[in-house]
């Protein structure tokens, strides 16, 4: 891992597409702005483990949903 001191206004860049900007800064709490391209997939982590989990979830389903298409065409 990476460990990086930045101040109020200054900024990481990632390769040539992303930028993260400390926005602001309030007592424990540190504000970033993020630009990157739209294509670019951002979460906070808690909302990226919950995507996570669901497209798990679903994985496992597929396979008795695809039996029970496959039943209702024979």
């Amino acid at each position: 891992m990476l460990v990086l001191t930045r101040k109020l206004g200054e900024s990481i860049a990632i390769d040539d597409h992303i930028k993260i900007v400390v926005v602001q800064i309030k007592g424990k709490q540190v504000r970033l702005g993020i630009q990157a391209p739209k294509e670019t997939k951002i979460h906070r982590e808690e909302v990226y483990s919950a995507i996570q989990d669901s497209n798990k979830e679903a994985v496992k389903t597929a396979p008795a949903i695809s039996q029970v298409s496959k039943a209702l065409k024979g």
